[in-house]
């Protein structure tokens, strides 16, 4: 396994200053992680990216890849309201190029609770300040927000089955990308007969008809899915068919938003202009980021907004923010962070707030990677 070298221990505690200053509370994650949880949280292409490892008779693990989700379990099983964690160590996440380190340390924090909006601010404003105390003087702050294309897609009018389906992918490319390709001229997508039979039934039915399949087959399944998983995913496929399309009008707003990628002003310019109609929603969430902008503090001329920018896991459903380094380039951001409310449900807790952000120290630092 490839590891990272050290930042300098002076260099590691100025990045590390900005988020100690916080009081947070110091926090560990294990390192090893439930595999099937992380992906389902954050998505089945992730599989490439993490070392998987299975004791005999046992469920499968993966070496830590990120902080954020075992510090979120952690937080729901304190049952406290509130809270903000600090954290420091390695992650580990493998690579198909050969120079690219797979062993690397993060810094972070984490923090549960208060003003979204506030914290929206500080956790960007923090991740800036720590980046910026390694010495580099070529950063960007890259902002975006998987939220706001739902305020957006109520503006086109579209059919109310068609506007949820958007809104459960906005964070999740490849699906969008899917919806964007299936529109009224395209050919219907296939849902395939085994999909197409079991739409027509609930999760536990579906699930128990995969089950007396595989049996009458001889068939094991492989890769950790259950049929429970498995069912739910054919039944998606079957309403992603049967479901209203797209316009090419429509699809074409969508693609023209999600290409947006210029200074903020411009670009929340350009959201209300392909706006297909004035919305109380849409205004309120380009309102909020007026309010999010006076807020950062962040040189105004290092800023750019781009409301598709996403990272590698898609738990993110607010704010999305990455730090980036004209030097290294968009695939190897200084640090990165954003809001995950839904996460909190998603692991069981009864909502929340939640936004963090997340520090590559050895980036940050100017005599590092290169």
């Amino acid at each position: 396994m490839r590891a990272e070298p050290a930042a300098p221990r002076e260099a590691l505690a100025a990045i590390r200053a900005p988020l100690h200053a916080t009081g947070a509370e110091p926090a560990d994650a294990p390192i090893l992680q439930p595999l099937n949880l992380l992906l389902d949280l954050a998505g089945e292409a992730m599989r490439a990216r993490l070392f998987i490892v299975q004791a005999e008779g046992g469920a499968e693990a993966c070496l830590r890849p990120d902080f954020t989700v075992a510090i979120a379990r952690a937080h729901l099983e304190s049952g406290r309201a509130e809270g903000r964690y600090v954290y420091e160590g390695p992650a580990f996440r493998a690579s198909p190029e050969a120079d690219r380190p797979e062993e690397f340390v993060q810094l972070g924090l984490e923090m549960f609770g208060g003003d979204p909006l506030a914290a929206d601010v500080e956790a960007a404003s923090l991740a800036w300040a720590s980046a910026a105390a390694g010495g580099r003087s070529d950063l960007t702050l890259w902002l975006g927000d998987v939220g706001l294309l739902g305020p957006f897609i109520e503006s086109l009018s579209l059919p109310a089955a068609l506007a949820a389906r958007l809104k459960r992918v906005a964070g999740r490319p490849r699906l969008l990308a899917a919806e964007l390709t299936r529109t009224e001229r395209a050919a219907p997508a296939a849902g395939g007969q085994l999909a197409g039979l079991l739409s027509g039934l609930s999760e536990t039915e579906a699930a128990a008809m995969l089950e007396e399949v595989w049996a009458l087959a001889g068939v094991e399944p492989v890769g950790g899915r259950g049929p429970a998983e498995i069912a739910a995913r054919l039944i998606r496929k079957a309403e992603a068919a049967a479901a209203p399309a797209l316009t090419e009008d429509q699809a074409m707003a969508i693609r023209d938003f999600m290409a947006i990628s210029a200074t903020p002003s411009e670009a929340l310019t350009c959201v209300r202009e392909l706006a297909g109609r004035k919305t109380k929603a849409l205004d309120a969430a380009l309102d909020a980021w007026s309010a999010r902008l006076d807020g950062l503090a962040v040189p105004e001329d290092r800023l750019r907004f781009a409301p598709a920018l996403g990272h590698a896991f898609d738990y993110y459903d607010g704010l999305t923010f990455e730090v980036r380094s004209e030097a290294l380039g968009d695939d190897r951001p200084v640090a990165v962070g954003g809001r995950y409310d839904g996460l909190l449900a998603r692991l069981g807790g009864q909502g929340g707030r939640a936004v963090g952000c997340m520090v590559r120290p050895w980036r940050a630092y100017a005599g590092g990677e290169a």
